[in-house]
Protein backbone atom coordinates (compact mmCIF):
# COMPACT_ATOMS: atom_id res chain seq x y z
CA UNK A 1 0.00 0.00 0.00
CA UNK A 2 1.41 3.66 -1.17
CA UNK A 3 0.51 6.83 -0.28
CA UNK A 4 -0.31 10.11 -1.46
CA UNK A 5 -1.46 13.28 0.36
CA UNK A 6 -1.97 10.82 3.43
CA UNK A 7 -4.55 9.04 1.94
CA UNK A 8 -3.05 5.20 0.90
CA UNK A 9 -3.71 3.86 -2.48
CA UNK A 10 -3.25 0.08 -3.44
CA UNK A 11 -0.17 -0.16 -6.02
CA UNK A 12 -0.73 -2.86 -8.70
CA UNK A 13 2.57 -3.14 -10.92
CA UNK A 14 2.18 -5.41 -14.48
CA UNK A 15 3.74 -5.51 -17.83
CA UNK A 16 0.99 -2.73 -19.18
CA UNK A 17 2.53 0.08 -20.82
CA UNK A 18 0.83 2.83 -18.99
CA UNK A 19 -0.99 4.06 -15.32
CA UNK A 20 -4.21 3.88 -14.90
CA UNK A 21 -7.02 4.49 -11.71
CA UNK A 22 -9.25 2.69 -10.23
CA UNK A 23 -11.76 3.49 -7.61
CA UNK A 24 -12.99 0.22 -6.00
CA UNK A 25 -16.31 -0.38 -4.50
CA UNK A 26 -14.83 0.39 -0.78
CA UNK A 27 -13.92 3.41 -2.55
CA UNK A 28 -10.00 3.03 -2.25
CA UNK A 29 -7.65 4.05 -4.82
CA UNK A 30 -6.22 1.42 -7.19
CA UNK A 31 -3.19 2.17 -9.26
CA UNK A 32 -2.38 -0.04 -12.06
CA UNK A 33 1.63 0.80 -13.65
CA UNK A 34 4.33 -0.34 -15.54
CA UNK A 35 6.64 -2.53 -13.22
CA UNK A 36 9.79 -0.11 -13.50
CA UNK A 37 7.65 3.13 -13.32
CA UNK A 38 9.42 4.84 -10.75
CA UNK A 39 7.49 5.93 -7.81
CA UNK A 40 7.38 9.77 -8.11
CA UNK A 41 6.31 9.33 -11.25
CA UNK A 42 3.19 7.36 -10.43
CA UNK A 43 2.42 9.79 -7.25
CA UNK A 44 2.54 12.82 -10.16
CA UNK A 45 0.31 10.89 -11.85
CA UNK A 46 -2.00 10.14 -9.18
CA UNK A 47 -1.74 14.03 -8.20
CA UNK A 48 -2.69 15.76 -11.36
CA UNK A 49 -6.18 12.93 -11.46
CA UNK A 50 -6.61 14.60 -7.86
CA UNK A 51 -9.99 16.15 -9.33
CA UNK A 52 -11.20 13.03 -11.21
CA UNK A 53 -10.59 11.34 -7.78
CA UNK A 54 -12.40 13.67 -5.71
CA UNK A 55 -15.53 13.77 -8.75
CA UNK A 56 -15.57 9.61 -8.74
CA UNK A 57 -15.35 9.46 -5.12
CA UNK A 58 -18.36 12.17 -4.54
CA UNK A 59 -20.67 10.02 -7.18
CA UNK A 60 -19.85 6.43 -5.55
CA UNK A 61 -20.84 8.04 -2.21
CA UNK A 62 -24.34 8.77 -4.28
CA UNK A 63 -24.94 5.69 -5.76
CA UNK A 64 -27.57 2.89 -4.88
CA UNK A 65 -26.11 -0.09 -3.41
CA UNK A 66 -27.01 -3.54 -3.06
CA UNK A 67 -28.35 -4.56 0.69
CA UNK A 68 -26.72 -7.67 1.96
CA UNK A 69 -28.60 -10.25 0.85
CA UNK A 70 -30.20 -12.69 3.79
CA UNK A 71 -31.82 -14.91 1.40
CA UNK A 72 -34.98 -15.06 2.78
CA UNK A 73 -39.00 -14.87 1.08
CA UNK A 74 -39.36 -11.69 -0.71
CA UNK A 75 -36.29 -10.64 -1.53
CA UNK A 76 -35.15 -9.93 -5.03
CA UNK A 77 -32.25 -10.71 -7.38
CA UNK A 78 -31.37 -9.26 -11.05
CA UNK A 79 -31.02 -11.32 -14.00
CA UNK A 80 -30.55 -9.40 -17.55
CA UNK A 81 -31.44 -6.39 -15.24
CA UNK A 82 -34.90 -7.19 -14.26
CA UNK A 83 -35.19 -8.13 -10.41
CA UNK A 84 -36.64 -11.30 -9.73
CA UNK A 85 -38.07 -12.62 -6.21
CA UNK A 86 -36.72 -15.63 -4.73
CA UNK A 87 -39.08 -17.91 -2.61
CA UNK A 88 -37.98 -20.16 -0.35
CA UNK A 89 -39.88 -23.49 -0.42
CA UNK A 90 -39.68 -26.60 1.66
CA UNK A 91 -38.43 -30.11 -0.16
CA UNK A 92 -37.81 -28.47 -3.36
CA UNK A 93 -36.36 -30.30 -6.06
CA UNK A 94 -32.96 -28.83 -6.38
CA UNK A 95 -31.15 -26.61 -4.51
CA UNK A 96 -31.55 -23.71 -6.78
CA UNK A 97 -33.33 -22.78 -9.83
CA UNK A 98 -35.33 -20.20 -11.85
CA UNK A 99 -39.15 -20.40 -12.24
CA UNK A 100 -40.24 -17.13 -12.95
CA UNK A 101 -38.61 -16.58 -9.69
CA UNK A 102 -36.02 -18.08 -7.54
CA UNK A 103 -36.82 -20.97 -5.62
CA UNK A 104 -34.12 -21.85 -3.29
CA UNK A 105 -34.53 -25.06 -1.19
CA UNK A 106 -35.43 -24.16 2.43
CA UNK A 107 -32.10 -26.76 3.65
CA UNK A 108 -29.99 -24.70 1.46
CA UNK A 109 -30.41 -21.20 2.67
CA UNK A 110 -27.59 -21.46 4.66
CA UNK A 111 -25.27 -21.78 1.52
CA UNK A 112 -27.71 -19.25 -0.49
CA UNK A 113 -25.33 -16.87 -1.21
CA UNK A 114 -22.54 -20.04 -2.89
CA UNK A 115 -25.83 -21.06 -4.94
CA UNK A 116 -26.44 -17.49 -5.95
CA UNK A 117 -22.57 -17.19 -7.43
CA UNK A 118 -22.29 -20.97 -8.42
CA UNK A 119 -25.74 -20.25 -10.54
CA UNK A 120 -25.36 -16.67 -11.91
CA UNK A 121 -21.32 -17.94 -13.26
CA UNK A 122 -23.12 -20.77 -15.06
CA UNK A 123 -25.38 -18.13 -16.78
CA UNK A 124 -22.72 -15.57 -17.29
CA UNK A 125 -20.60 -18.22 -19.53
CA UNK A 126 -23.67 -19.61 -21.58
CA UNK A 127 -24.99 -16.08 -22.06
CA UNK A 128 -21.53 -14.11 -22.21
CA UNK A 129 -20.06 -16.76 -24.24
CA UNK A 130 -22.88 -16.61 -27.09
CA UNK A 131 -22.60 -12.94 -26.75
CA UNK A 132 -18.99 -12.95 -27.90
CA UNK A 133 -19.65 -15.01 -30.79
CA UNK A 134 -22.28 -13.31 -32.06
CA UNK A 135 -20.39 -9.85 -32.11
CA UNK A 136 -17.22 -11.35 -32.76
CA UNK A 137 -18.34 -13.03 -36.08
CA UNK A 138 -20.43 -10.27 -37.27
CA UNK A 139 -17.22 -7.82 -37.61
CA UNK A 140 -14.21 -10.83 -38.21
CA UNK A 141 -12.92 -10.54 -35.43
CA UNK A 142 -10.55 -13.61 -33.72
CA UNK A 143 -10.58 -13.89 -30.06
CA UNK A 144 -8.78 -17.17 -27.83
CA UNK A 145 -11.51 -18.14 -24.93
CA UNK A 146 -14.32 -16.65 -23.12
CA UNK A 147 -13.54 -17.13 -19.01
CA UNK A 148 -16.04 -16.05 -16.26
CA UNK A 149 -14.19 -14.51 -13.27
CA UNK A 150 -15.32 -13.09 -9.73
CA UNK A 151 -13.87 -9.54 -10.41
CA UNK A 152 -16.53 -6.90 -8.62
CA UNK A 153 -15.50 -3.66 -10.57
CA UNK A 154 -13.75 -4.46 -13.71
CA UNK A 155 -16.30 -5.65 -15.67
CA UNK A 156 -14.53 -7.04 -18.57
CA UNK A 157 -10.67 -7.68 -19.83
CA UNK A 158 -8.78 -8.57 -22.88
CA UNK A 159 -5.42 -10.28 -21.92
CA UNK A 160 -2.19 -10.10 -24.59
CA UNK A 161 -2.93 -13.46 -25.88
CA UNK A 162 -6.95 -12.27 -26.60
CA UNK A 163 -8.42 -14.07 -24.08
CA UNK A 164 -11.57 -12.53 -22.47
CA UNK A 165 -12.75 -12.10 -19.01
CA UNK A 166 -15.53 -11.07 -17.40
CA UNK A 167 -17.44 -10.72 -14.16
CA UNK A 168 -20.31 -13.55 -13.21
CA UNK A 169 -22.04 -10.36 -12.07
CA UNK A 170 -22.50 -8.78 -15.82
CA UNK A 171 -25.04 -11.15 -16.15
CA UNK A 172 -27.22 -9.47 -13.59
CA UNK A 173 -27.15 -5.98 -15.97
CA UNK A 174 -29.99 -5.59 -19.07
CA UNK A 175 -28.34 -7.67 -22.86
CA UNK A 176 -27.60 -3.79 -23.81
CA UNK A 177 -25.15 -3.37 -21.43
CA UNK A 178 -23.68 -7.01 -21.22
CA UNK A 179 -23.70 -6.06 -25.53
CA UNK A 180 -21.64 -3.22 -24.71
CA UNK A 181 -18.75 -4.56 -22.60
CA UNK A 182 -18.25 -7.28 -24.94
CA UNK A 183 -17.48 -4.93 -27.68
CA UNK A 184 -15.07 -3.67 -25.76
CA UNK A 185 -12.77 -5.71 -24.90
CA UNK A 186 -13.53 -7.24 -28.35
CA UNK A 187 -12.51 -3.67 -29.59
CA UNK A 188 -8.94 -4.00 -28.07
CA UNK A 189 -8.51 -7.26 -29.74
CA UNK A 190 -7.10 -4.73 -32.72
CA UNK A 191 -6.06 -2.08 -30.51
CA UNK A 192 -4.59 -2.91 -26.81
CA UNK A 193 -4.96 0.14 -25.23
CA UNK A 194 -8.01 3.00 -25.15
CA UNK A 195 -6.46 5.32 -28.01
CA UNK A 196 -8.92 7.49 -30.30
CA UNK A 197 -8.57 4.70 -32.42
CA UNK A 198 -9.86 2.45 -29.68
CA UNK A 199 -12.93 4.42 -29.07
CA UNK A 200 -13.73 4.68 -32.48
CA UNK A 201 -13.74 1.11 -32.94
CA UNK A 202 -16.58 0.75 -29.87
CA UNK A 203 -18.56 3.52 -31.69
CA UNK A 204 -18.59 2.23 -35.20
CA UNK A 205 -19.42 -1.20 -33.57
CA UNK A 206 -21.86 -0.17 -30.72
CA UNK A 207 -22.88 3.27 -31.72
CA UNK A 208 -25.15 3.39 -28.26
CA UNK A 209 -22.23 2.55 -26.06
CA UNK A 210 -22.13 5.71 -23.92
CA UNK A 211 -25.96 4.77 -22.41
CA UNK A 212 -24.19 1.68 -21.68
CA UNK A 213 -21.74 3.47 -19.76
CA UNK A 214 -24.32 5.70 -18.19
CA UNK A 215 -25.97 2.54 -17.30
CA UNK A 216 -23.13 0.73 -15.55
CA UNK A 217 -21.80 3.73 -13.52
CA UNK A 218 -24.89 4.49 -12.19
CA UNK A 219 -25.92 1.25 -11.06
CA UNK A 220 -22.83 -1.05 -10.87
CA UNK A 221 -23.13 -0.84 -6.89
CA UNK A 222 -26.65 -2.85 -7.42
CA UNK A 223 -24.62 -5.57 -9.39
CA UNK A 224 -23.64 -7.83 -6.16
CA UNK A 225 -25.44 -10.27 -3.59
Amino acid sequence: MAFILMKPYKLIRSRRRTIALMIAADATLVVRAPAHTPLDTIEQFVGKNAGWIRRTLARLRQKPRARKKEFVSGEEFLFLGEPRPLEVQSGALVPLHLRGCFILDEKQRCRGRALFIAWYKKEAKEIIAARVEWWARRFGLAYNSVNITCANRRWGSCAPNDRLNFSWRLVMAPVAVIDYVVVHELAHIPHKNHSRRFWDKVKMMYPDYKNAQTWLRENEGMLNL
